[in-house]
């Protein structure tokens, strides 16, 4: 499959799955909103029985004053039994005592009585018209009630009570006792379901904020319901209940926490896997490029000295030339050679696979590394003459004496001379340098060649990874050797780190314990 037909389909899917998201998101904001708009209606709605409460207990209070003179025993007021007040009234439940002593023993009879002896009759019919200092002859079934003074019994004209009430308004601060209110909102707030703390005052227009819980605060932040207290009355007030609830945010997210949160963390690992998906297949699809330049260079090389023993051998099998004329010292050589190079580059790949499946065994001696150094660089003299380059060292480890194994380590450190030589800029320029650290030796070699892009540099221990070589052609290999060269010094629980610029050369800088731990 084709690279851009891989980058089409990712940009398709992640349309595609930020949409599906996008939508997610939209609607775990609407269920906010939702959850945010009933919890203020729940809480309005409580408020605003709390409020008819306060209103209808005044009322009633009121009235009883009204009906409750001091200088009376007893008074009669006649409600209308179907009103709004007569189902308020019937909340007093009668003394049986006193039903006894106004001979009313028949519960059916529609009658209250209050605690200090008031009767309230309840009436089925109109109540007829009675001026306010009507009044008639008591019983004997009164006069024996033990009651101190004359028993009278007044008619109330319930117009006359709403008058006074509508035309005398108390001052705020004797209507409503603050204290009471707290058992009244936490019930309403209960009977709606909101079984949280919370914090209220009483402000008035008049006289500012007359009353507040100890926590109350008007700090911004908080989400305060505000509503007017006494809305009934003839001439409305500004005077108003402020309240609000704690943790109302915990409250909101425990109505949609766990879906959000379960909508989010599948969103989310969605994002993920498909992310990693493609990032894998791109990877699959890279490494799938470097085998195949792997396979290219690796047929390359093994077709060279295959090919130069094929001639070799075909001189020599040829009869029409004479063995004076064959040189057969040279052809033997150039085979021997050819074989040399084709079983180093077939070992090569052989090294690696097993690097790839165990671990590699190495057999460790105490060496000089100074002079392990200069035995490497002994086989490189020749090929560093021949191309009028230079290689100088700057060995100033006192102390030399490393645990390696000779061998790996030899071909790890021909790697890089190697790659020095290969990507110099006309003639190599190479420096060997060693120095002594707090805990081992660090081996510095640097080049004066084409260097290596920060791209590069970062994958430049991968396998099969080669670097690009701009305008040197003459460069070969399987893209191993970095590799091998990173496996070796790991072995070795060393370290290695490259350092490059691009056309001033690179330098590679190897650390080695001498205890054989970092």
């Amino acid at each position: 499959m084709k690279k851009s037909t891989i980058v089409l389909l990712a940009l398709l899917f992640f349309l595609t799955l930020s949409g599906l998201i996008l939508l997610q998101v939209y609607w775990i904001r609407n269920a906010i909103e939702i959850t945010d708009q009933e919890f203020r209606m729940l809480a309005n709605k409580a408020l605003e029985s709390v409020i008819v409460d306060l209103e209808e207990n005044e009322l009633i209070n009121r009235i009883m004053e009204e009906i409750d003179p001091v200088s009376a025993d007893s008074v009669t007021a006649i409600v209308p039994r179907d009103s709004p007040l007569a189902r308020k009234l019937r909340g007093y439940q009668p003394n049986s005592k006193l039903l006894e002593i106004y001979g009313l023993n028949n519960p059916e009879d529609p009658v209250a009585i209050t605690g200090s002896g008031q009767k309230i009759f309840i009436s089925e019919e109109n109540v007829p018209d009675y001026t306010a200092d009507e009044s008639y002859e008591t019983s004997q079934q009164a006069i024996n009630a033990e009651l101190s003074g004359r028993v009278s019994n007044k008619i109330v004209v319930l117009e006359n009570i709403m008058d006074k009430i509508l035309y005398n308004t108390p001052d705020i601060r004797e209507r409503i006792n603050p204290a009471d209110l707290k058992p009244m909102l936490r019930k309403a707030l209960t009977n709606v379901g909101i079984d949280l703390e919370f914090e209220y005052s009483i402000r008035s227009g008049r006289y500012g904020q007359i009353w507040k819980t100890a926590g109350f605060t008007d700090a911004p932040g908080t989400n305060k319901f505000i509503i007017q207290l006494f809305p009934n009355d003839p001439v409305p007030s500004q005077n108003q209940l402020v309240m609000y609830c704690l943790q109302e945010q915990q409250y909101k997210f425990g109505k949609i926490g766990n879906l959000a949160i379960l909508s989010i963390l599948f969103a989310s690992l969605l994002l993920l896997l498909s992310a990693g998906t493609f990032i894998v297949i791109f990877r699959q699809k890279k490494l799938s490029e470097i085998r195949n330049d792997f396979i290219n260079n690796m047929t390359h090389e093994l077709k060279t000295p295959i090919s130069t023993i094929s001639l070799a051998s075909q001189l020599l099998a040829d009869k029409s030339v004479s063995d004076a004329s064959k040189n057969i010292d040279t052809l033997a050589k150039v085979i021997s050679d050819e074989s040399m190079r084709l079983k180093f580059q077939v070992e090569k790949v052989l090294q690696m696979a097993i690097f790839e499946k165990t671990k590699m065994k190495l057999n460790f001696a105490s060496l000089d590394l100074n002079k392990v150094l200069l035995d490497v660089l002994d086989n490189y003299k020749l090929q560093i003459r021949s191309s009028n380059g230079r290689i100088g060292t700057d060995f100033r480890a006192v102390s030399e004496s490393v645990m390696i194994d000779e061998i790996h380590f030899k071909n790890a450190i021909s790697n890089l001379i190697d790659n020095a030589i290969k990507y110099s800029k006309g003639q190599p320029n190479i420096t060997i340098a060693t120095k002594n650290n707090r805990k081992g030796i660090i081996i510095i070699i640097e080049d004066k060649g084409i260097g290596i892009s920060k791209e590069d540099l970062n994958r430049i221990y991968d396998k099969f990874y080669r670097v690009h070589s701009g305008n040197v052609h003459n460069v070969k290999g399987f893209g191993l050797g970095l590799s091998y060269v990173k496996k070796v010094i790991d072995e070795h629980n060393g370290t290695i780190k490259a350092e490059s610029h691009l056309n001033k050369g690179t330098k590679f800088i190897i650390f080695i314990p001498q205890n054989g731990r970092r």
